[in-house]
């Protein structure tokens, strides 16, 4: 049987760690790469994947000087080459470069702000610095954001994209700011018409955390951006239709209107067809056939009212079609929805569940059905 993947494996191995010494040998005087190695690998088989980069970090503040100057002019002096400017998307980096920004906060949070944003402008060019960026913000948000504010404009887009990836409201893996959208806003204006996707998806998905509680601003703000045309129109519909894919999961009027769907669009729902009894792990087909008098764009999606352990129907949105309805003529659409009974983020129960029809935001039809035990 195949051993289970294990992404910290993969990322922090005796490989990866030969890499990081050969760098921190050039750049460290007397920089000790048994001993940095020995204690490092020692410990992992016990350490999770954010825990094994704390104790790297650990393990490479042993052999630094306790001065923070001193430590900051080492570690930019240890960093490999920039990540590749020829390159405009998907270039996240190595996690093995992490460690400068988690010493930059460790020992530069409160006494040496500045250095240590300067190590985090160096180190996020070969290793995103988008968890570390953030207590800066909560201890020095006028500070930091001014600097944030310079960033902006940097020629390096890895640079431009921490300004909108570090400050977003819902970042994974992250801890909290303190910041709100008036701070952040005005960074995403400045950003939104950058030429890089890798800049601009960070904006989109910025936005998208933001409309989750503020989805009229957000809506405002990606018409006003329209208005200003300083994005290339294609790219702008991609970020629009990216940053408002919450809101057209949720059905918010305004979204689907900025993206041209009519919210009370006259669909007739000639039929909606579920299986009325299931077993977990079955894969069940879902058709629906439709007819508008008009020719209306339409986005379907269907809502799972999957049962939950406390007895509560809770909702799960999932993708059917973008189409066009022609006028007068009827269109089927189907698809295959397997319920899987070791999904990884949720689990199925038997007992009654529903599944609703839903067409530019709004639900049509809905159909009940029994899920038994696989």
């Amino acid at each position: 049987m195949a051993e289970a993947f294990s992404l910290k494996d993969q990322l922090f191995n005796a490989g990866t760690l030969g890499d990081l010494v050969s760098e921190y040998e050039a750049g460290i005087p007397g920089f000790d790469r048994d001993r940095f190695l020995r204690a490092a690998l020692d410990r992992f088989p016990d350490l999770g994947l954010l825990e094994r980069m704390e104790w790297m970090a650990d393990c490479l503040e042993a052999q630094l000087p306790a001065d923070f100057e001193a430590m900051a002019d080492l570690l930019q002096a240890s960093m490999p080459p920039p990540l590749d400017p020829a390159r405009t998307d998907d270039d996240f980096g190595r996690f093995i470069h992490a460690l400068p920004g988690i010493l930059a906060v460790r020992h530069g949070l409160e006494a040496h702000r500045d250095r240590a944003l300067d190590l985090i402008h160096a180190a996020t060019q070969r290793f995103s610095m988008e968890l570390y960026i953030r207590p800066f913000l909560n201890r020095w948000p006028e500070e930091t954001l001014a600097r944030l504010s310079d960033w902006a404009g940097d020629d390096n887009y890895h640079v431009r994209r921490l300004v909108s990836e570090g400050t977003r409201p819902k970042l994974p893996w992250a801890r909290a700011v303190t910041i709100g959208p008036d701070a952040t806003l005005p960074l995403l204006d400045r950003l939104h018409g950058d030429p890089t996707r890798y800049v601009t998806r960070s904006v989109a998905n910025h936005l998208n955390d933001i409309a989750k509680s503020e989805p009229e601003r957000v809506v405002a703000r990606l018409s006003q951006w329209r208005a200003a045309g300083r994005q290339h129109g294609r790219e702008l519909d991609w970020m629009t239709r990216h940053a408002l894919r919450t809101l057209v999961k949720t059905g918010d009027p305004g979204a689907l209107k900025l993206l041209g769907f009519d919210p009370d669009a006259a669909v007739e729902v000639l039929g909606f067809s579920v299986p009325r009894t299931c077993r977990i792990g079955d894969r069940i087909d879902i058709g629906v056939e439709m007819r508008a008098r008009a020719r209306t764009p339409v986005i379907v999606d269907y809502v799972f009212w999957r049962l939950r352990a406390n007895g509560v129907q809770a909702p799960k949105v999932h993708k059917m079609k973008q189409v066009v309805l022609p006028a007068g003529e009827p269109v089927s659409l189907s698809k295959t929805h397997h319920l899987k009974g070791d999904a990884t983020t949720y689990r199925l129960f038997p007992g009654p569940q529903r599944i609703a029809l839903q067409v530019n935001g709004r639900v049509l039809r809905e159909v009940e059905f029994e899920l038994t035990e696989a």
